[in-house]
């Protein structure tokens, strides 16, 4: 019985970061253009800005895993 939520918490881990970081970088991915606009030097931590998030969909990823192949 239990063994039937194991893949929808997995895809819920999973999905719901990933949702959070899209959200997160096209608030991020704007606000980094603004600023390259007026000053070009802020390149590089715009970038390092964006990339930023996507360690949450790693880690959804991670506990998918996780749940998937440990718990199951």
């Amino acid at each position: 019985m239990v063994s039937e939520w194991i893949p929808i918490g997995a895809g819920l881990a999973f999905g719901l970061g990933a949702l959070g970081t899209g959200i997160a970088q096209a608030r991020i991915g704007a606000a980094g253009v603004g600023a390259i606009a007026e000053k070009q030097e802020l390149f590089g931590l715009a970038l390092v800005f964006v990339a930023l998030p996507e360690t949450l969909v790693i880690l959804g990823f991670v506990i998918a895993a996780i749940i998937l192949f440990v718990l199951a």
